[in-house]
């Protein structure tokens, strides 16, 4: 197999001194939520280890998740695509196309056989043969089954490849099936979501590439490390839900006020991912953020779980379902009741002591 530079050969190359390298080293690992002692091994990797020969194939999809992945930031998609791996057929951002392109991709097949990563965006339809989706005159089905046979590992990148997004949706007439569905015997790594959070792209990236393996994944496939918690958990609204504070009009007072927006149909309690923490564009905001509620885009079937505005969850935790009010008389109720107490046990221990006086 043909010898590929590594990701610190590449970088010195292009004038990285040392000490920008470990830097930057340093920022990946806190990106992927590791400790300080992780910075030497990961430094350790790019130094020793080649790049990654990546194919990254496109099904149906309207390419959302490119779009996304070019805008990471932590580590830049330049810094991935051009040091950190060897992006070598991406119809969208390679410069090639036609048979130029497809002869590309043949050629890694065969140089890298069982040492590549297939990164799959969209996913293929499998009614009339495939033929609702082509790709270099060829159904899209088959491209993927051919680049699936000699990799290493596949990654399904967004909501269309891990679980079918809206081409899949009810009554799905070109039988757009999820990634994971037509191939059966490779790991498979799902980045769900419409799109997938650039630095979450990037970070599964960099991840399989520092420790040569698949990161820990959750009981869907999914990264636990960025898709273990839900956005409810980490929310900055949390605490409005717990208080029973909810807009109930767009734009009304409590909108104003930014209040939970639950009952507007948001899908953040029944929704795991790390919107609410890594956020979007340099983690500047994300949906709930911006006024809107979560839509549930990294779970499975979303499309089909009715409108984004209605609740699809009944959950009676504290707060929920009751205003601030409410929950203030509650709480006055519990209160006024504590010192009622408080206050019968005190006479009733005044009265003793009187009564243990006049008996001495």
């Amino acid at each position: 197999m043909t010898q590929i530079e590594t990701f610190y050969e590449v970088m010195r190359k292009q004038g990285i001194t040392r000490r920008s390298f470990m830097k930057y080293c340093a920022l990946t690992a806190s990106a992927l939520g590791l400790g300080p002692a992780f910075v030497p091994k990961i430094a350790h990797a790019m130094e020793t280890k080649p790049r990654t020969p990546v194919i990254w194939v496109s099904g149906l999809e309207c390419t959302c998740c490119s779009e996304s992945f070019i805008r990471g930031a932590h580590p830049l998609a330049k810094d991935v695509v051009l040091s950190m791996i060897s992006l070598d057929y991406n119809h969208t951002l390679m410069a090639s196309a036609g048979h130029a392109a497809e002869a590309a991709l043949e050629e890694t097949i065969q140089k890298y056989k069982g040492n590549y990563i297939l990164a799959v965006e969209g996913n293929p339809p499998l009614n009339e043969d495939g033929m609702f989706c082509i790709v270099g005159g060829k159904p899209f089905v088959e491209q993927l089954k051919h680049a699936a046979k000699d990799a290493k590992a596949i990654i399904s990148w967004g909501a269309c490849a891990s679980y079918g997004c809206v081409q899949a949706a009810h009554p799905n007439p070109t039988r757009a099936t999820p990634v994971h569905k037509v191939i059966t015997d490779k790991p498979i790594i799902k980045v769900p979501g419409c799109p997938p959070i650039a630095e979450v792209m990037t970070g599964v990236i960099t991840y399989m590439l520092t420790f040569d393996r698949l990161p820990e994944l959750d009981r869907q496939g999914r990264p636990a490390m960025f898709y273990g918690q839900r956005i409810h958990d980490k929310c900055y609204r949390r605490p409005h839900f717990d208080a029973g504070q909810f807009v109930e009009h767009w734009d009304d007072d409590n909108a104003r006020k930014g209040y939970c927006l639950y009952k507007m149909g948001c899908k953040g309690p029944t929704t795991y991912n790390a919107c609410s923490t890594v956020r979007w564009n340099e983690g500047t905001s994300f949906p709930i953020q911006s006024g809107h509620g979560c839509i549930g885009c990294s779970e499975d079937g979303f499309w089909d779980q009715g409108s984004f505005y209605d609740r699809v969850t009944n959950l009676n935790v504290f707060g929920i379902e009751a205003n601030a009010d409410k929950l203030g008389m509650g709480a006055a109720g519990a209160v006024g009741g504590a010192i009622a107490v408080h206050a019968a046990v005190s006479a009733l221990k005044r009265a003793q002591k009187k009564q243990e006086k006049v008996e001495g």
